[in-house]
Formats: structure tokens, sequence, C-alpha cells
């Protein structure tokens, strides 16, 4: 549970901002001036405080100097009811995450503290993945030594220190958001926030806020001003998975963040700057797209300058050795509990398989054995049977044309139904990785699943 510090000298606001917060499911702590507050802050390290700006016995200002350069990962909201340009620049040249005047609207202060704390435990989770990087574990959950990987290795190093903008392309399952977390952590930005966006499962509607913020009053449910995941990111980089998703309307956006740097929050006149990386990624032919007219070309060029293609399993065979003795280790390890023996067997089989979810598949699979496995040495048994029913198709009523005809669009119903249980059941029920498994859009997925009343 998140830790959250108020400081200020109004006992009124203090009581108002702990019974808020706390009804949120913060931890809250409160500091009367700048003194106090320096030393809780010593004691506790809060994840966020909460400051307002004019004090007796020191401002907002002092406590922002003193604690940023000694915690520069405690994030600080100034509060002030005297806001002035200057005051505001000040607070944020001195690393404030945001301000805002007084009064505040509830909604406003609840979505900026949410937008500060997972600014946190997006660092928090960089500097994790960093700490992995230190003790030798170079390339995270990308695991391989095939030539195929070694190249894509290679790419990634060499991208990595300079600013371009980057696409991943491969099938669905090949670890596309693992090599951007690669790219960013060897970065200059790997200090900063990592963001990664489903651009597949927001809805149309809903896109172009969640990137860019909006203001009050911008539409129904805008109940206050809200950063967006751009905002968010600031200094960071920005993963834009499943990018040929992205509507026409939102990819003109797009286009100017890239030119500009700069973005509007929806219902906002003026430019915000933003100093963002973007990474984007797709499992589509995205070149078939910008020729289609699906994708703009220019938006394409700016996005694909350097390209990471990464290869389908099936491709990379002499890897799945390897694979699944880190996923074992991987699961025993979350699970505290000895990681399984794994029979040379077993390994036969799955270099046998053709793995159409490839990377995400063969995990799934070997986490089914580990728990199916009780301990035990894990054979070719715990396998076997998934993939045979993972490469059977759904039969269809009849070998051949009946001489009376056919229902076509029943036939095809029922075979796609067939297919998206079959789906749903592999992932797990999870539906975005269900679409991926059969190659449709997550939007695709969820109308089809409506369709057949499977939702």
């Amino acid at each position: 549970m998140s830790e959250i510090l108020v400081v200020d000298d109004e006992l009124s606001m203090r009581e108002f901002l702990e019974i808020m917060l706390v009804k949120e499911g913060w931890r809250v702590r409160t500091a009367a001036g700048t003194s106090a507050a320096i030393e809780l802050i010593e004691k506790l390290v809060p994840e966020l405080i909460i400051t307002d700006l004019k004090m007796e016995g020191g401002s907002g200002i002092d406590l922002l100097k003193q604690v940023k350069p000694r915690f520069p990962g405690t994030e600080v909201i100034v509060l002030t009811a005297y806001a002035t340009a200057e005051t505001a620049i000040e607070a944020l040249k001195l690393g404030a995450y945001d301000y805002l005047t007084k009064p505040f609207e509830v909604d406003e202060m609840r979505v900026v503290v949410q937008r500060a704390l997972e600014r946190q435990r997006l660092l928090r989770q960089n500097l994790r993945m960093r700490a992995e990087l230190k003790g030798g574990y170079d390339f995270g959950d990308i695991v391989g030594k095939s030539p195929r990987m070694q190249e894509v290795y290679s790419l990634i190093e060499q991208v990595a220190p300079t600013r371009s903008n980057v696409m991943v392309t491969g099938e669905s399952g090949t670890g596309k958001e693992l090599v951007a977390r690669a790219i960013h952590l060897r970065s200059p930005r790997c200090d900063e926030a990592f963001v990664p966006i489903d651009c597949a499962s927001i809805p149309d509607q809903l896109l172009e806020s969640e990137l860019f913020g909006c203001v009050k009053g911008a539409f129904t449910g805008a109940t206050a001003d809200r950063q967006g995941l751009f905002e968010l990111a600031n200094g960071g980089t920005v993963f834009l998975d499943e990018i040929a998703e992205v509507p026409s309307s939102v990819q003109v956006k797009l286009l100017r963040v890239v030119q500009e740097r700069a973005i509007k929050r929806l219902g906002e006149a003026r430019d915000r700057p933003v100093d963002v990386r973007i990474i984007s990624a797709t499992n589509r032919d995205i070149e078939d797209e910008v020729e289609e007219g699906a994708f703009r070309e220019d938006l394409f060029y700016r996005l694909n300058v350097i390209r990471v293609e990464l290869p389908p399993l099936r491709q990379r065979r002499e890897d799945i050795p390897a694979l699944v003795r880190h996923f074992v280790r991987k699961i025993a390890g979350e699970e505290e509990r000895a990681a399984p023996a794994i029979l040379s067997e077993a390994l036969d089989a799955l270099e046998n398989y053709d793995f159409p979810g490839n990377v995400r598949e063969l995990q799934n699979m070997v986490e089914r054995a580990v728990a199916l496995a009780g301990g035990r040495p894990i054979g070719p048994e715990l396998f076997t049977e998934y993939m045979q029913k993972g490469t059977k198709l759904p039969q269809l009523p009849f070998d051949e044309l009946p001489e009376a005809g056919t229902d076509l669009e029943g036939v095809l119903a029922s075979v796609e139904k067939n297919l998206l249980e079959q789906a749903l059941r592999r992932a797990g029920g999870i539906k975005k990785n269900a679409a991926e498994l059969l190659g449709i859009s997550f939007r695709s997925m969820r109308y089809r699943l409506l369709k057949h009343g499977l939702d």
C-alpha cells in the first residue's frame, strides 16, 4: 500500500485530504510544516508528498529543494491558492510532479494522485529490471542463443543509446514488449518511466484522452483535468503495442507528437511539451496497412526509423530447451518451491511442435506442466495431450457439399464459435491472448464473442 505525506499548516486541509485519501485505500501521514515533514520523510521515505505552497516556517518550494535531491524517487504535488505561471514553472523545474490550485475538485486530486503513484510504480519496476541486468540477466525473459536471436540482441544494443523511434514486428507471442523494455533499460532514459499502452484494448472513443489527457468537461465523464499517458512517460519511453489498431483520427495527433514533441489535452488549446521516445509494435503486415490506406504513410516512416523483427519460435527451435528451463526456474521461484527436472523426451516433443502462439504459448504450457507434475520430473505426457488438441481443427459436418446444398453462414458460424472457444481455453480466458492466437484484433475478438454469446 502506497504511503502519502500531506503537508499543510491548516488543520482543516490536512484532515480533509487525510479522510479523502484514506477512503481511496492509501496510507496517509500528515505534517503541519516543513520541519516536521522532513523528520517524517527521513523515517518513511513516502512515495508521494502533497504540500501547500505557502506555509509558516517554510514554503512548499523550500520542501521541494530539500526533498528531491535527497529522495529523487519521491513524487511531490504542490497545492497553492496563489497560482502564477512563475511559481508553477519553478515548482516543476525543481522536480514537482504537478501542482493544483485551491480550491480543487476531489476528482481532480484523485486522478493526479493516481497518476503520480502509477509513475512511482513504473519507476520502481524499472529499478528492479536494472538490478536484474546488473545481476547478469542481460535480456531478462528474452532467452535464446540461436543466430536469429543473436541478431536481435546485437540490434538492441546498437539502437538503445540512440533517440531514434523503433518499430518491433513479429507474430503474436514472440516477445515484442520484452524487446521494448530491453531497449529502454539500455538507453539514457532508463531512470525514467517505461509506459506500455495496448492500443487494441482501449476503445476508439477513449484512446485519445488516454494518450494525451483531457480537461474537465471535454466529454461526458470528464469530471476533472487528467494527465495522459504521454505526459506520464515524459522523459522516458512510450511503448505503443498493436499500433496498427490506432484509428486514423488518433494517427493524425500521434504524428504531431512525433514531429513537434508536444501534445494537446482533449478540450485544451495550449501545447504541452513532452520528451518521449516511441517504441511501437505490431503483429500485422504494417506495409500492407499503409498501402491500403489504413495506416498513415507519414506516421509509419516516423515510427519505423529502426525495425526489429522477431522470429517465430518455429524458426528457432534450438532455443526451446533453454526457454523451457528458464520458465521452469521462474515459475518454481515465484511459487517458492524446487524446480522439477525436465526429461529429454519432453524437450524432444516440444521441439517437434510448431507453437502457433510462440513463446507465450510455450510459457503457458510449461506453467501447466509444472502445476500438474507436483514436483515430479516433467515428462512428455504433460505436453502431448495439449499439443494434439491444439492442432486438431474443428470438423465440418460433411466431407463434400451435399446435393441439396448447405447453410454456409451457419457452418461458418459453427466453425468460428468452435475456434473462439478453443482459443479462450488455450489462453486461460484472457481475451487479448486468445485474439492473438487467432490472428485477429482485440476489437474483432470482442465483436465475435458478443455475436456468439460467449462474452
